[in-house]
């Protein structure tokens, strides 16, 4: 349970960290955190993260950087790389859409800084929908559920997160300004990794 509890909390900051700008809020929860901290430890030890007040490392560092990697130069959305013309499928053919629907995950587009559902934040929003229900499944000791979230978790790194995230992440990595989104660009790809490691090793337990 404390494993699945842990992927739970990891991919609600992954998702949330690449899915839109930080508020003030996030933030100070990040530096408040030693848990998150240890995770990205370029930010830890960034000498205008320890010193800079939260808005402004917010308007002159973290929110430009955001822009620059999602909006501007780089893009986030699972169809830019698996499409042969490279255009972002934005209606109801997006790769994603069906599995979102049978398990009840709705993507908020007003909330989001996403035009499309295939958006590296919205999937990993959803590896984090699926591993809390399987957290629940954990918690009713429904085993035939707990198998089938695994599954679905494992099709869903397989097909699609790990199909073109880890170039996007690599790029990130590369483009990035500062250390939040280098750090998290090189976290989100060791997990995303490891955990499709861990998948199989419990599935074939």
């Amino acid at each position: 349970m404390q494993n699945t509890k842990a992927r739970v909390n990891i991919y609600a900051l992954l998702s949330r960290i690449l899915l839109q700008e930080l508020d003030e809020n996030m933030l100070d929860t990040i530096k408040k955190d030693e848990n998150i901290l240890d995770f990205l430890p370029t930010l830890k030890n960034w000498e205008p993260f320890k010193e800079l007040q939260n808005n402004k490392l917010l308007e002159e560092y973290f929110n430009p950087d955001f822009v620059n990697l999602s909006l501007l130069h780089l893009i986030p959305y699972e169809t830019f790389y698996t499409r042969e013309d490279q255009k972002i499928e934005t209606g109801g053919a997006n790769p994603v859409t069906d599995i979102y629907s049978a398990y009840d995950f709705m993507v908020d587009f007003e909330a989001a800084r996403t035009i499309s559902a295939d958006h590296i934040g919205v999937e990993l929003e959803f590896m984090h929908h699926l591993a809390e229900a399987e957290l629940k499944a954990i918690e009713n000791n429904d085993k035939d559920a707990i198998k089938n979230l695994r599954e679905v978790q494992k099709e869903f790194l397989n097909k699609h997160l790990l199909q073109w995230a880890p170039m996007y992440l690599i790029n990130v990595k590369y483009e990035a300004r500062t250390p939040l989104y280098y750090d998290t660009a090189d976290m989100t790809l060791e997990f995303i990794l490891s955990d499709n490691e861990y998948l199989n090793k419990e599935l074939s337990a």
